[in-house]
């Protein structure tokens, strides 16, 4: 398995953080298929999955599914590529986020403060700029705590923590560029996915047992690990394979072959947040993507299952939307309603918000995976987040593939925290909308797309618009949203000019008085001359 690179900041920089085994997108017809279930769509679309079986719903079994084993050292840091600290990416002005936290911090002082975020993925390292905002799940499902204190807080693949550092990152040096869409919020970090984890071979551990490695990412004895790409500040040497991340994105998949994630263990996750109570945005920058055939794989209906059931405790369940690969084909077919291929969970947008990626253009990234289940899109290229190394202080913005070839980060992994985050302030700002409110707040207000409805296969209801969201007065938001307080209206009239008022009022009476002098003399003289004309003539004398 391939090492590659992160480019990461370490006091005042930005340098290049080293992934061991690289980052992914969907690989999945090259691995054999869980089991089909003997279940089709009726309708005849396969857009839309089957209706969704509750009894198909996992138990948590807070634990990993099998018996994975590290193969491939974790991520290092490097100092290839330093680039100034100070860079601000521009997903966060094209967004308008400044204007978006201004507004929630004037009204409650903090940004995202009271919001609980569960984040499935590879793990996440407490990096300092989390300021202790990050909790572990409980529970890893990868491998079992036997070397690290808290292997949910590990990030040996180094994805977890940047799809993070998007939702909750804080910065403590106002020199840097970089910084959380909600930037007080907590993350509880649920480890479920890698690609430096791969099930046990019984057959090369002479018996079962094999060596673990330590918190440096080495072995500790045994048999060891591939080395990891250094370009300084890690301990490995350099590797000749390239890196799984590519001009398509970020290369990660559930199910695939040689790594560890299932859809298993991804629906008792989903089912363990929503049983906990006070986690009300989860994000899962993880997906399965395989050939559409008009059926539902066992694994499917579970994952479909747990995210109805998050969904009806009122949970925001934001999901990336996939990347394309040579495996996971673009769904470009004339008939948007036969994809060619299936992504889970996006497939299940009843229940699921789901993330297309844009560019630094505004249209959509060529990687991002099109379907009618996309609901919005955000940036997906030219990614910085936080570098996931362990003991580092820095930034990341680059992966590094065999040598020093070196391509962005990018994918709809890092699109999808964008909205999580912005899923957290809208529950802060309302928090009397259900869950599903607050996905169609999202989605309502969101820049639509010049298609039938507002809404298209490439970039869902469109790319999300943070000030909308927090601000917008939509229909049906009467009862929705908290009563607004009736407030008295001073009236603000204009002050006097400071002139005296007596010559005014003189003169008005004076005027009135002559006014009505000249009506009395009229109505007098009209007296008179009336009783003349009525008068009987006189007779003449004799």
């Amino acid at each position: 398995m391939r090492p590659a690179a992160r480019k990461l900041g370490r006091t005042g920089r930005v340098g290049v953080v080293l992934l061991s085994a690289g980052l992914g997108v969907l690989s999945p017809f090259a691995v054999a298929s869980p089991a089909l279930a003997q279940t089709t769509n009726a309708a005849g679309s396969w857009a839309v999955p089957p209706p969704v079986d509750m009894s198909k719903l996992p138990s948590d079994e807070k634990k990993p599914d099998k018996d994975y084993q590290q193969k491939t050292a974790c991520v290092q840091r490097s100092t290839l590529g330093n680039v100034d600290i100070n860079y601000r990416p521009w997903g966060q002005d094209y967004l308008q986020l400044p204007k978006a936290q201004d507004i929630v911090r004037a009204k409650f002082g903090n940004v995202g403060g009271n919001q609980k975020i569960g984040v499935i993925d590879t793990g996440v390292t407490p990096h300092p700029w989390f300021g202790g905002r990050v909790q572990s799940g409980g529970v890893d499902y990868v491998a079992p705590p036997t070397n690290h204190a808290d292997p949910s807080l590990q990030d040996c693949d180094g994805h977890g923590t940047e799809v993070a550092g998007i939702i909750a990152a804080k910065p403590d040096n106002p020199q840097v560029g970089f910084i959380g869409v909600a930037p007080d919020a907590t993350i509880v970090s649920y480890r479920q996915l890698s690609e430096n984890y791969g099930e046990k071979d019984q057959s090369s551990t002479g018996g079962g047992s094999s060596s673990q490695p330590n918190n440096s990412g080495q072995p500790s004895g045994g048999s060891s690990l591939p080395p990891s790409t250094s370009g300084g500040g890690g301990g490995g040497q350099p590797g000749g394979t390239n890196s799984q991340q590519d001009d398509k994105g970020d290369q990660r998949q559930l199910e695939k072959g040689g790594t560890a994630g299932t859809l298993q263990t991804l629906a008792e996750i989903i089912r363990n947040i929503a049983d906990r109570g006070d986690i009300k945005v989860v994000n899962m920058s993880v997906d399965h993507c395989r050939a559409a055939d008009g059926t539902i794989q066992d694994g499917e209906q579970k994952v479909q299952a747990a995210v109805k059931y998050a969904a009806d405790r009122d949970v925001v369940v934001v999901a990336a939307a996939g990347n394309v690969s040579d495996t996971c084909p673009q769904n470009d077919q004339a008939d948007a309603n036969k994809p060619r291929s299936i992504v889970t969970p996006p497939w299940f947008a009843d229940d699921v918000l789901s993330v297309g990626a844009i560019d630094r253009t505004g249209g959509v990234a060529s990687f991002s995976v099109h379907g009618p289940w996309v609901g919005v899109a955000a940036p997906g290229t030219e990614i910085v987040s936080l570098d996931p190394a362990e003991g580092s202080t820095g930034l990341a913005n680059l992966t590094i593939s065999s040598g020093s070839q070196t391509s962005p980060i990018q994918g709809t992994s890092f699109a999808s925290p964008y909205v999580a985050g912005v899923a957290a302030l809208v529950r802060q700002m309302f928090p009397n909308l259900s869950a599903r409110q607050v996905i169609q707040r999202i989605e309502a207000t969101a820049q639509h797309p010049a298609a039938p409805g507002g809404r298209d296969e490439y970039v869902g209801y469109g790319v999300i618009d943070p000030v909308a969201a927090l601000t917008a007065n939509l229909p049906g938001d009467v009862g929705a949203l908290a009563t607004p307080k009736p407030m008295v209206q001073q009236a603000q009239l204009p002050p006097g000019d400071g002139q005296s008022s007596t010559p005014m009022i003189v003169a008005l009476a004076g005027t009135g008085g002559g006014v009505l002098a000249l009506l009395i003399t009229l109505f007098v003289m009209h007296t008179i001359r009336r009783n003349r004309s009525t008068a009987p003539p006189s007779t003449p004398s004799r």
